[in-house]
């Protein structure tokens, strides 16, 4: 049963977020942050489908609304603004993982991913330390659709920690073709290819899988990728030790 947790921002209000308990144990120690796309809040079926099928194979999960969803509307904030919200997200949540020496990653779908990460290369660009321990990003929003001279990429090389970019392979904001090239340039990137699947991991055919196989697959290479690559915070132990 989702928690819910109440961020402030930093030029006032509050925006509301959900805390998904890790439902097992034996998975990696880490709690992950994910923002929800665009047009759809925390609570739909993609974001909610993903947070429990995370908890259930051991990682923590927290969801939350940007300021516009929040107040229900249809265009989203600039993005300084989001990228505030997020890292104030970050900013309460953060201490908790750590305290229980639990690795922190954020991420989203679409372009609550794309924040999250324009959030962690501002702060490397800045010269801060890096607050989270790698990224996760669903379906990244490489360019709109049929403008793919109109990248989202520029900042992605200034991000020092780990990243997987789960992509669809007929991703019309950018298949995996696209992003090889960028990612190359990168320290820690890799990608999972959602083969057939599009922007929202949908995957078409006569025999295709369902949406819950697809997901499934998705969030088994997330939990593998974190086990892999990601280590408890420094000092600290893990909570299966």
């Amino acid at each position: 049963m989702a928690e819910p947790l109440a961020i402030a921002l930093p030029d006032g209000g509050t925006v509301s977020a959900l805390v998904y308990p890790p439902g097992a144990t034996g998975g990696p120690a880490a709690t992950l942050i994910l923002a929800h796309g665009a047009g759809a809040p925390q609570t739909h079926p993609f974001m909610t489908g993903f947070a429990q099928g995370l908890t259930r194979r051991g990682i923590e999960v927290v969801t939350f609304n940007f300021p516009y969803m929040e107040r229900g509307r249809r265009v989203p904030d600039p993005a300084p603004r989001l990228e505030k919200c997020y890292r104030a997200v970050i900013g309460v949540v953060g201490d908790r993982p750590r305290a229980a020496g639990r690795s922190l990653l954020v991420g989203g779908k679409s372009m609550g991913g794309r924040i999250a990460s324009q959030a962690v290369a501002g702060d490397a660009e800045a010269g801060f330390p890096p607050t989270v321990d790698g990224l996760v990003l669903l379906g990244y929003p490489l360019h709109p659709p049929g403008r793919p001279d109109k990248l989202r990429a520029a900042h992605l090389p200034s991000i020092p920690v780990p990243m997987l970019f789960a992509q669809g392979s007929r991703d019309a904001f950018g298949t995996p073709d696209e992003l090889r090239p960028i990612l190359s340039d990168c320290r820690r990137a890799e990608l999972h290819v959602v083969e057939g699947g599009d922007h929202s991991f949908r995957v078409r055919g006569k025999n295709a899988p369902g949406a819950d196989a697809v997901h499934a697959a998705v969030q088994g290479a997330i939990v593998d990728w974190i086990a892999r690559v990601l280590s408890p915070p420094s000092g600290q132990e893990s909570d299966s030790d």
